[in-house]
């Protein structure tokens, strides 16, 4: 059977194709468009599975979506209603909710067939549960308490649940318009980041303020019984205009959500280009802060009704890696599992996942990593793009070699463009589409911010470390394979890798096994015996775009920035 799971209508749009339970791809629209989030049908993400799949549209048996139009839909409009809310928010809601009744015919539309030529069932998954099911099925857990807390999917914000084997059992949900992600949101875009999916700049500069705006912060997100919460309405547009969303283009966008009462207490919205300035390092801290407390305080009401010891974290307030790190330091709970994709993109997988386990009831397969599932290139075909373009280039027939010519130059400070393998799925780059640099060079930083990643300097980068060696570099030892979490580098090692470690003495880490990443492992190992550092410093592979995902982008990307070299498979390219 091919099971099509699909993230549709909605930011960070993606497909994932499954065979009998076994993931064949997965990528997010975004990679093959180049448009940062995008929204919409994910009609080239689905090509590319089926290509892969080597299959056409027809033959997939399910379409699972991530969303349920009739979730909850009677609550949907009682509470516009009594909200008074605007008649065009609530004919918007209601439209965008139906919008995915069209998928089979917009799909059938987009590859020139008819929707009668499709054999395959369209299956509604609601959209937290297919979040809960992208974790809690590709987990090393048979039982675990299940998290997934975001801006909004289905009238929900927050689901907490229960997984044991192939079986999923919601407990209880908080409703929307009270959301953390929104809460989060908000106070993203007051700080004068207005982009969709710019909450995480708000993660990066928390460590540069003090959160000396807690107290007046709890009036704005309140504690209820159980570790929910509510929102105070009088901060939030959305509790009576909606939360007014467009993709033109494909680009989301997302209205400000702020009141006039949020600017009155905290301070007036900054300008895109105003500096930064001391009272907004200090709210970023606030926020930041409150919003661990909240998550913190949902975990541990999950933990006191299972008395469970495994959690497995889904949706956007996932990506809080910040968060993550510290959570099982908070609560009673002592293994913690974030999914590679735990942001919108990852329902896609999770929406099959829930159908083909929960409803069909077909065992789980054995626990490994997937990471990467995304697109992969012959050298030949990177041998001709540039040969093509007349750019001289060394091939290596063995991969020591490689490796050895490769940890050398970075050894020496090169910043160096790695493209291997298959694509990651999710927003991190993992070893795949990375640029690399030697974390011990103290200007390393400073120089991909400013000179090749063309972003804020106080955005930090990641150490991807030798699994075995995190205990030698950071205060807790785990298995971070997805960078999900960030911990404390110890005071020892900070003026060692002072390319990775961020201004309060964390680091976002990625622990290297090489069962996961052969060639990447291997890399790190051979930069360790050059220098004693078994670490990386690892960001994404892009420019203010996606990441990087066909050899023609590494190339354009590597020639319009600064970076020394690019490897690509076998191939390097040197300046």
């Amino acid at each position: 059977m091919y099971l099509l799971g699909l993230n549709a209508y909605h930011g960070d749009a993606a497909a994932a194709l499954y065979h009998h339970g076994e993931l064949i791809a997965a990528t997010e629209e975004e990679r093959i468009v180049r448009v940062k989030h995008w929204a919409g049908l994910p009609v080239e993400a689905v090509r590319f599975c089926l290509a892969e799949a080597g299959i056409g549209l027809q033959a997939v048996d399910v379409i699972a979506v991530s969303r349920n139009p009739m979730a909850r839909m009677g609550a949907k409009v009682r509470y516009a209603l009594s909200q008074g809310t605007l008649f065009s928010a609530v004919r918007d809601r209601v439209q965008n909710a139906f919008s995915i009744r069209s998928l089979k015919a917009d799909l059938a539309a987009a590859f020139g067939l008819h929707e009668r030529d499709l054999k395959a069932r369209v299956m509604y998954v609601e959209h937290h549960r297919s979040h809960l099911a992208s974790a809690f099925f590709v987990s090393p857990f048979d039982t675990a308490a299940l998290l997934s807390v975001d801006g909004m999917g289905d009238f929900s914000s927050v689901m907490r649940g229960v997984g044991r084997g192939n079986r999923i059992e919601v407990l209880d949900t908080v409703s929307y318009p009270h959301s953390l992600g929104i809460f989060y949101t908000a106070f993203t875009q007051l700080l004068g980041f207005r982009h969709y999916g710019d909450e995480y700049k708000v993660m990066g500069l928390s460590p540069y303020g003090q959160p000396k705006y807690l107290d007046l912060l709890r009036d704005v997100v309140l504690s209820r019984p159980h570790g929910l919460f509510e929102l105070n309405p009088k901060y939030f547009r959305h509790f009576r205009d909606g939360v007014s969303m467009s993709w033109n283009g494909g680009s989301p966008h997302v209205e400000p959500l702020f009141t006039r009462a949020m600017e009155q207490t905290f301070g007036p919205a900054r300008a895109k280009d105003e500096p930064l300035t001391d009272h907004h390092r200090h709210l970023a801290a606030s926020v930041q802060r409150l919003c661990e407390e909240a998550v913190f305080r949902l975990a541990q009401g999950l933990h006191d009704k299972t008395g469970l010891k495994n959690l497995c974290l889904a949706g956007g307030v996932a990506q809080n890696s910040v968060a993550n790190g510290k959570l099982t330091d908070h609560t009673g709970f002592e293994r913690l599992f974030v999914p590679p994709a735990g942001h919108d993109a990852g329902t896609a997988a999770g929406a099959a996942l829930y159908h083909h386990h929960h409803t069909l009831r077909n065992p789980r397969t054995p626990f490994r990593h997937q990471a990467y599932t995304g697109a992969q290139f012959a050298d030949e075909a990177v041998e001709a793009l540039l040969l093509e373009r007349g750019i001289p280039f060394r091939r290596f027939d063995e991969e020591d070699d490689l490796l050895e010519h490769v940890a050398e130059r970075l050894a020496l400070g090169d910043v160096v463009g790695w493209f291997q393998g298959r694509a990651e799925f999710g927003p991190r780059a993992l070893g795949n589409r990375s640029i690399l640099a030697n974390p011990a060079r103290p200007d390393a930083r400073d120089l991909i911010n400013a000179r090749i990643k063309r972003r804020e300097s106080f955005r930090p980068f990641a150490p991807s470390i030798l699994e075995e060696a995190v205990g030698a570099f950071f205060e807790k030892t785990d298995a971070v394979p997805f960078m999900e979490k960030v911990f404390a580098v110890r005071p020892d090692k900070r003026a060692l890798i002072p390319a990775v470690t961020h201004v309060d003495g964390t680091g976002r880490l990625q622990t290297v096994a090489e069962a996961d990443n052969a060639r990447y492992y291997r890399l790190i190992k051979r930069f360790a015996a050059k220098t004693g550092i078994p670490i990386l410093l690892n960001t994404s592979f892009n420019e203010n775009e996606p990441m990087v995902n066909t050899p023609e982008q590494a190339l354009a990307c590597f020639l319009r920035t600064e970076m020394d070299g690019l490897v690509m498979g076998n191939l390097a390219i040197w300046r």
